[in-house]
C-alpha cells in the first residue's frame, strides 16, 4: 500500500526532494558546479496550492550560464535523471523559462503522514533542543499559546476516545506524558489511500492542515530556514488549521458508520498533528504539551 521512503533520514519533504536534486546534479555533466550548488544551496521552494503538494526549483536557471546550455534544455536533462530515481515519489513538470516542479505522489504523501504518526527520527538533532533553550531563555510573551496547547490536548482526547470506541486500537492507550508518536495496532497501516490509490483526505480543510504540517516539518528539519522561523506564529497557524479541520471534517456519527476508513484516516491526521504540535511546543517553544486541559 505504501512505498518505502527514506523517512528515517529525510522526514522533511523538502529535504527528501533536495536529496534527489543533489544526486541528479552531482553527475559528471554538472561537476564544475556541484561544489557551488552545495555551498549555496539548491533553490527549492514549496508551492502555494492546498490541492496538491508540490515544490519548485530554479536550479536549471542557475546552472544554464556556466553550462552554456538553455535553461529549458538543462531542466529537461535534470528531469530525465530524476524520473529514473524518483518516479514513485513525485511527478515532474518543466515550466518555462526553466523551472522544475515536483508533485508528491499520493502513496508518498500517505507514507509521509504515516511516519508522523508511528515515529521516525525527525527533530532528533540538536536544533530542536536549541530552539527550546532559546525560547526559555528569552522569556518573551507568547500570545495565544493556550490556543496551541488546547489544540494539542484536543487531539489527544479525540484519539483516546476513538480507541475506547473501537474505531482504532492503540497498544498503550493511556500515556503518562504527551506521546511523541502513537503505537497503532489497528488498523495498521492506517487507510490513508482509497482502493484506487488516491488520498482519502481531499476536503479543503484536510488539505490545508496537511500543507501546514509539511511546512512546519520543513521548518524544523531544514537548517537554512529554521533560524528565522517565528515559532509562536507557526504553532498558532497549525492549531488554527486543526480547529478548522475539526469543525468541518467529522469523524463520529454518520461518517463513522458509513465511511469508517475515512474516519480512521482523519484520526491519523489528528495523530500526525498532535505529534508535530508536541514537538513545536516542547522543543521550539519550551512549554508543556498537555494531554488534557
Amino acid at each position: 500500500m505504501h512505498h518505502k521512503l527514506p523517512v528515517s533520514k529525510y522526514t522533511s519533504i523538502k529535504q527528501l526532494l533536495y536529496s534527489y536534486l543533489l544526486k541528479s546534479i552531482s553527475i559528471d555533466t554538472y561537476k564544475t558546479e556541484s561544489k557551488y550548488i552545495k555551498d549555496e544551496k539548491i533553490p527549492l521552494h514549496k508551492g502555494r496550492d492546498d490541492n496538491r503538494v508540490f515544490y519548485t526549483s530554479s536550479v536549471s536557471l542557475r546552472l544554464s550560464k556556466s553550462q552554456n546550455r538553455k535553461a529549458m534544455e538543462l531542466a529537461s536533462a535534470i528531469a530525465s535523471d530524476l524520473s529514473g530515481i524518483g518516479e514513485d515519489v513525485f511527478s515532474i513538470q518543466i515550466v518555462p523559462p526553466g523551472w522544475i516542479n515536483f508533485e508528491l505522489t499520493n502513496s508518498a504523501l500517505a507514507t509521509w503522514l504515516h511516519s508522523l504518526v508511528v515515529g521516525s527520527s525527525w527533530g532528533a538533532g540538536e536544533q530542536g533542543s536549541r530552539g527550546a533553550e532559546e525560547a526559555i531563555n528569552a522569556q518573551c510573551p507568547m500570545p495565544n499559546l493556550f490556543t496551541v496547547q488546547y489544540a494539542h490536548a484536543r487531539c489527544c482526547s479525540l484519539v483516546l476516545l476513538a480507541h475506547r470506541e473501537g474505531l482504532i486500537k492503540l497498544r498503550e492507550p493511556i500515556p503518562n506524558t504527551s506521546p511523541a508518536f502513537w503505537d497503532v495496532i489497528f488498523p495498521n497501516p492506517l487507510p490513508w489511500l482509497n482502493c484506487d490509490g488516491t488520498l482519502q483526505l481531499n476536503h479543503s480543510d484536510e488539505r490545508r492542515l496537511i500543507g501546514e504540517l509539511i511546512q512546519v516539518v520543513d521548518n524544523i528539519e531544514c537548517p537554512d530556514v529554521s533560524s528565522s522561523v517565528k515559532w509562536e506564529k507557526v504553532a498558532l497557524n497549525l492549531s488554527q488549521a486543526f480547529e478548522k479541520f475539526w469543525s468541518n471534517c467529522r469523524i463520529w456519527g454518520e461518517i463513522k458508520i458509513t465511511s469508517p476508513e475515512l474516519a480512521q484516516a482523519r484520526l491519523g491526521l489528528l495523530m500526525a498533528t498532535q505529534s508535530v504540535l508536541r514537538f513545536v511546543l516542547e522543543e521550539n517553544l519550551g512549554v508543556f504539551a498537555p494531554l488534557e486541559l
